[in-house]
């Protein structure tokens, strides 16, 4: 035939080299062949002729040479209707060893779609579909994909090995568009969806299978899987023309049925061992199944959904109004993840962009509904059950009451369970928003004002008008329920202390104060001595534990952070910045409820100076008690060397001490020490005069400091 192209292979054997030439009826070279497939494009009808050479002139060779003809092929095996059948085995064959092509005819509908299928066999066996017009269709056997045969039929596929080594294969291209042979899945209920589950096993990598959906109406359904531990499927919906209308990954929540008709739900292995599997898909548009509607107040029950299935969906109806923004919290009763999302009548998904703000905007008045899952479900699971809240952000119900309370008290409200507390602020300001548990463990809030939007997460919560504001917990956190049994307080109080005590800033010669945690919650507070500049340190009783040993926290008069404990009042020195007068505020540590406390602080740069200590043996003697824990003691410039050896000894009574030294300046230049009854430190210290402090436990006890030049051995 004019116009025609060979597919032609030749395959050395064995010996020499080969080379291989086609030429047409004037001599000419028409192409070269090698042992992989040639396309030779022919010219008029006529006679070939195939040369095989030695190439490199001289020894002998054997070989095969396999011709065929894309037009006239020799013969074309008929894949029949049944063929292009799921259901279909497919068709097994072996390509014998240097064959050129094996070639196959079918006949489809233009435009219909392949799931193209990996052979399964050996080798590499692939091979083009061609049309009617002997044109490309876009379709070709080799990987597991989809296609869509363009251009008239009837078709035919050229099969070949590309090394042209022997190969099994077996064939297989089941139609996805008016797809057959896929057993049917009806849509399910909410609930357990009893007999519309599909089963089925998928083959090991890149394996197919299939289910057929039918739908009266449009609608969206939700498709769910449960299949082995660690492995995956990934999944496609085709209406039935095979047009692709959602898919796993975009698609986990809602995949929307555009119209009524017949659809193709396929399965794809991707994993190398074979995948059992249960699907089922329910309907969002429908109502069946649902639970009894919900309200969207505080006070109400935690709802207990059950599963009954490994692929059962939960619906939860709920009434709202338009510009409700609700928040649902849920979470497993035993190891597992619950997810959920909101769907409206229609079963469109809402709020599927992601926002800085929780919770999800009512789009309008109406009944909603809030779609859930366990995730996992294990062999042997008949019936598990996770907890769910469904909860309104804007203008709340339910949430108990509190006003700003005072320092030094108890806080403002009794211990509740409820999640939530309703914060009447009689002004704008910042203030101090802290729930604790009945052990004192903080509880993380999110303070919303009344639209549902989010003001603040931390303690410090900036309120910008008088009003009423809501404090939830674990706002944010979607995977947390809090149990309605769960007992907590709250501090509100101005972020900025009042009425507070005075205490000095020479503690190690004053009476220290003394203060009580009555009520987990409880913050108390000081007010600072010290002038603008001036360098201060807390002082502890080296046996203060839990309680006893409190958070302390500095702020200057407009209530900027300066110092805390847990940094430079306690480790080094604290610098008293920003606008005097300066407070501390002190809270109960973490797992520490309820206590009584001593503690004082002592200034480090400035008057009044402590008293000398003396640099002979003897040094000097001091008594401790629980109204005496620290003592201070100056050396002047004149009186130390570069570096000191510095010494306490308890001679009598118990506990143990930790020693710190300071420059004129207020800095911390050694210690703080580790406690110890008797211990000889090494400072060196900078010119000018500095300050010894001893910290010791809060008993009665006697002590005895020296001092001398480190280069100077002890006497």
């Amino acid at each position: 035939m004019d116009g025609d192209t060979l597919y032609a292979r030749l395959r050395r054997i064995s010996g020499e080299s080969l080379d291989a030439r086609v030429s047409g009826p004037d001599g000419e070279v028409v192409c070269y062949l090698g042992p992989y497939l040639d396309e030779c494009r022919l010219g008029v009808a006529s006679t070939y002729t195939v040369t095989v050479t030695l190439y490199y002139g001289h020894g002998e060779g054997a070989y095969t040479l396999s011709v065929e003809s894309m037009r006239a092929p020799s013969e074309c095996d008929n894949l029949p209707e049944s063929f292009f059948s799921f259901a279909s085995a497919g068709r097994s064959g072996t390509l014998p060893a240097g064959l050129a092509v094996h070639c196959f005819k079918f006949n489809q509908p233009t435009g219909t779609v392949l799931q193209m299928m990996d052979q399964n066999g050996t080798g590499d066996v692939q091979g083009p579909i061609l049309d009617a017009q002997y044109q490309l269709t876009g379709c070709r056997v080799h990987h597991t994909t989809e296609c869509t045969l363009s251009g008239p039929g009837p078709y035919r596929l050229f099969l070949e090995e590309t090394y042209g080594n022997e190969a099994l294969y077996t064939l297989r291209m089941p139609r996805i568009s008016h797809s057959v042979g896929c057993p049917t899945l009806p849509l399910a209920s909410f609930g357990d969806p009893g007999a519309a589950v599909g089963r089925g096993t998928v083959p090991g990598y890149d394996g197919v299978t299939c289910h057929a959906l039918s739908s009266t109406e449009a609608g969206t359904v939700v498709v769910r899987f449960n299949q082995d531990a660690n492995q995956h499927l990934d999944w496609r919906v085709y209406d039935a023309d095979g047009r692709r209308v959602c898919e796993e990954y975009f698609a986990a929540r809602s995949c929307a049925l555009p119209v009524a008709g017949s659809y193709t739900l396929l399965t794809q292995n991707q994993y190398w061992e074979p995948v059992s599997y249960q699907v089922a898909a329910t309907a969002l548009h429908r109502t069946e199944g649902c639970a009894a509607a919900t309200g969207t107040n505080w006070d109400q029950p935690t709802l207990l959904p059950h599963q009954t299935s490994a692929v059962q969906t939960n619906c939860q109806p709920f009434h709202g109004e338009a510009g409700d923004r609700v928040m649902v919290y849920r979470g497993p009763t035993t190891y597992n993840e619950v997810w959920s999302w909101l769907v409206d009548e229609h079963g469109t998904v809402l709020c599927t962009e992601g926002s800085e703000d929780d919770g999800c905007v009512l789009p309008a008045t109406g009944t909603f509904r809030v779609i859930s899952h366990l995730l996992y479900w294990d062999a042997g699971s008949t019936d598990l059950t996770y907890m769910m809240q469904v909860r309104r952000l804007s203008n709340p119900v339910g949430c108990p009451t509190i006003t700003p309370g005072a320092y030094d008290a108890a806080p403002a409200g009794a211990l509740g369970g409820i999640r939530c507390r309703s914060l009447d602020i009689p002004t704008e300001g910042t203030f101090l928003v802290k729930a604790v548990r009945v052990d004192n463990y903080r509880e993380y809030g999110t303070v919303y004002d009344s639209t549902g939007h989010k003001l603040c997460t931390g303690i410090q919560c900036q309120i910008p008008a008088a009003g009423r504001y809501t404090l939830v917990l674990g706002g944010n956190g979607a995977d947390s329920v809090i149990d309605m049994e769960s007992r907590y307080a709250v501090a509100l109080l101005p972020w900025l202390p009042a009425g507070c005590e005075p205490v000095s800033d020479t503690g190690w010669q004053d009476a220290p104060h003394r203060g009580e945690f009555t009520a987990v919650g409880q913050h108390n507070c000081l007010q600072l001595t010290s002038p603008v500049g001036a360098r201060i340190v807390e002082l502890l009783p080296g046996d203060a534990t839990s309680a006893g040993s409190p958070e302390v926290t500095v702020l200057d008069s407009t209530g900027a952070y300066v110092c805390s404990s847990s940094s430079s009042l306690r480790q080094s020195q604290c610098t008293l910045t920003g606008e005097a007068p300066f407070f501390a505020v002190l809270n109960s540590p973490d797992g520490a409820p309820t206590a009584a406390y001593s503690l004082a602080f002592a200034r480090t740069d400035g008057p009044p100076a402590c008293p000398v200590l003396p640099g002979d043996a003897t040094g000097a003697t001091v008594t401790t008690a629980a109204d005496r824990f620290a003592v201070c003691f100056s050396i002047p410039a004149d009186q130390h060397a570069a570096k000191e050896a510095i010494s306490w000894k308890r001679t009598s009574g118990a506990g143990d001490a930790r020693l710190s030294v300071f420059s004129a300046t207020g800095s911390r230049y050694c210690g703080p020490t580790s406690q110890a009854v008797e211990r000889t430190i090494s400072c060196s210290l900078p010119p000018g005069q500095v300050t010894v402090i001893l910290e010791t436990d809060a008993v009665d006890a006697t002590y005895q400091l020296t001092h001398r030049d480190a280069s100077t051995p002890a006497a």
